[in-house]
């Protein structure tokens, strides 16, 4: 999914919740799913790609954009507001 897609298919979830076909909960689902669907389906330039971290820390199902491993690692750290060998999860492409 491009992002010109992916931001149709969020206006489309906020349209149908305005006009009251939708509930949040479902609301919230469908966006989620767009999100998904966009950082799964991601292949940026220059070697960009979407990477998740697992394991049983904070980090565990965050999904972050990076030219490496230990790129993204080093952005999961920072939404975290931790240092990047403090994060106990293995990061892997999505």
């Amino acid at each position: 999914m491009d992002r010109i897609s992916a931001l149709r298919n969020v206006e489309e979830a906020l349209s149908d919740f305005e006009a009251g076909e939708s509930d949040l909960a479902a609301t919230e689902q469908r966006v989620v799913t767009v999100l998904r669907t966009y950082a799964t389906d991601f292949e940026g330039e220059g070697g960009i790609r979407a990477y998740q971290a697992t394991g049983t820390g904070r980090a565990h199902g965050l999904v972050v954009v990076a030219e490496s491993e230990s790129d993204a690692r080093e952005r999961i750290a920072d939404l975290l507001d931790e240092r990047p060998d403090h994060i106990d999860a293995d990061i892997s492409p999505v």
